[in-house]
């Protein structure tokens, strides 16, 4: 077992990044690393970006469903940086090469109308804090090898961020609400390529979104971070995640909210 070093891991993970060629997972070298660990990893390399001129414009939460954790074998919930470089528009073709295994999964996301600081933030703070919903996908993917990452491996990994998709048209929780609807039990359905490749509901995570929005700020707070206005908060899919390739087309649609759809570039390597 070698000495953990987060500044050097964040370097491989930064490589695989550039050159699209996952790492072992880091927990084969280091199967004593902390979550707290992982998130010096993490942070590492949102420091690298930054210095470079990108701006974080969100925080995703992740893994808040079950579906999502049995499908990558974890127990509880992560977190992870947004920056804008990762926002793509619904009207043009995403480049499917800048990613390694990209996978898509169906979210509701958050923009805020003020700051969020934890710890003690509550649903009520959490609902007054909230400008709007969108429908949204999310582009997960992982910088380690064959998606086989732990609890400490993704959240090294940015918790495997990729890109998000974000719908265009808003919708206050105050319409939800008088349509009859509630963030807990707002229905998805999943299409790629003409066929349902998945259904959830909002309450797949962590029993509703706004419960996953309050689990964020309350984690974050006691690091220093604030959940900034203007963020986008991505708080977790409602289905398990959906491989996606080049040529391929994902839309999810949402009750109440419509839908959002990320199609791929086919890749320049073909």
């Amino acid at each position: 077992m070698t000495q953990l070093d987060p500044a050097l891991i964040a370097k491989s993970l930064l490589t695989a990044y550039d050159d699209r060629e996952p790492i072992a997972p880091i927990t084969d070298t280091h199967p004593d690393m902390t979550l707290g660990d992982a998130y010096a990893v993490q942070l590492h390399q949102v420091r690298h970006w930054t210095g470079a001129g990108r701006r974080v414009r969100g925080h995703k939460v992740g893994l808040t469903s079950a579906v999502m954790q049995r499908q990558l074998g974890v127990d509880q919930p992560d977190y992870g940086h947004l920056t804008d470089d990762m926002f793509y528009l619904e009207s043009l073709p995403i480049p499917v090469d800048r990613f390694i295994s990209p996978k898509v999964e169906p979210e509701i996301a958050f923009v805020l109308k003020k700051a969020l600081t934890g710890p003690g933030v509550t649903a009520a703070d959490a609902l007054s804090a909230v400008d709007y919903a969108l429908p949204a996908l999310e582009i997960i993917d992982s910088r380690i090898r064959d998606w086989k990452i732990t609890l400490a491996d993704t959240i090294a990994d940015n918790a495997s961020s990729g890109g998000v998709v974000l719908g265009s048209t808003p919708v206050t929780l105050s319409q939800l609400t008088q349509s009859g609807l509630s963030l807990r039990t707002i229905g998805c359905v999943v299409h790629q390529g003409g066929q349902v490749v998945g259904t959830g509901a909002g309450g797949a995570a962590l029993g509703s979104p706004l419960n996953a929005l309050v689990w964020l700020a309350n984690t974050v707070g006691p690091l220093g971070i604030t959940l900034e206005a203007g963020s986008v908060i991505m708080p977790g899919s409602v289905t398990a995640a959906v491989p996606a390739s080049g040529g391929d087309s994902v839309t999810a649609t949402f009750a109440g909210l419509g839908s959002v759809t990320a199609s791929f570039a086919e890749s320049k390597e073909k």
